[in-house]
């Protein structure tokens, strides 16, 4: 424990001088967002009475696990194939974004379920469906030592609404891109400091070892973009219905 505890600080202290530089990064970038909004097309008098959410599709060669040498050793020990966790992250992912997209917009008092199979042919129906273009682990033990952005884990997706007719064909009415990340959150090297001195230094390392071991749980991982992911998502699907009036609800934030 003390030897990695050690080794810990002797990282922070070798990579603060790094972080520094990286520190002008911290303000930049956005942990999510959506992009490329475009109107894929505009159907005459549409009112929906329900939205169905799929899950995204995915699979699992999309998925970057963290290839770090703990990554690597926590696996080697579990005893778990890398494929195996590449094939759970991927549907794992997939599950939690669907049902938190399905969470927001009921939040925002929409209709809205999730559905894995074909949506009823006698409803009039919105349909939010994509495809994952990025599951990626990142590294954690870059994420602590430097952060700033550095080793961050991403999900993002490609998206578009759809509107179905009662007995008709779906068709489409928005398409975007949506992205998450873990976020610029300075590591243990920047708490740190330049210069610092060594008893300093270990208890800044020991502190922002704390803290980034509890944000790692909390949010600095697939598990937490992807729930920023599915927030994105819904607020722009929210938005959508809003400005086209695609179908009734009691209130949209």
């Amino acid at each position: 424990m003390q030897t990695s505890f050690n080794s810990l600080v002797h990282d922070a202290r070798r990579l603060a001088g790094a972080a520094l530089v990286a520190g002008s990064l911290l303000l930049t970038g956005c942990a999510s967002g959506v992009t490329g909004v475009s109107q894929a097309g505009a159907a005459p008098h549409v009112r929906a009475d329900v939205i169905y959410v799929y899950a995204f599709d995915a699979t699992p060669d999309q998925v970057k696990m963290d290839s770090g040498m703990a990554q690597n050793l926590k696996t080697m020990m579990s005893g778990e194939p890398a494929a195996q966790k590449q094939y759970q992250t991927a549907l794992d992912t997939r599950a939690q974004v669907s049902d938190e997209i399905v969470r927001q917009l009921q939040s925002m008092g929409l209709h809205a379920v999730r559905t894995d199979g074909p949506a009823p042919a006698n409803q009039n129906a919105l349909i939010v469906e994509g495809s994952f273009q990025t599951i990626d682990e990142g590294k954690r033990r870059r994420r602590m030592l430097i952060g700033l952005g550095a080793g961050k884990s991403e999900v993002g997706a490609s998206v578009q609404i759809l509107y179905k007719p009662a007995e008709g064909a779906p068709m489409p009415l928005q398409r975007f891109s949506a992205d998450a990340d873990s976020g610029h959150m300075p590591g243990v090297a920047e708490t740190a400091g330049v210069g610092t001195a060594a008893g300093h230094v270990a208890t800044a390392a020991a502190t922002g070892a704390t803290l980034h071991g509890v944000s790692e749980v909390k949010r600095d991982s697939v598990a937490g973009d992807a729930k920023k992911l599915a927030d994105s998502i819904a607020k722009q699907v929210a938005a959508a219905n809003a400005a086209n009036g695609w179908m009734s609800a009691e209130r949209v934030d």
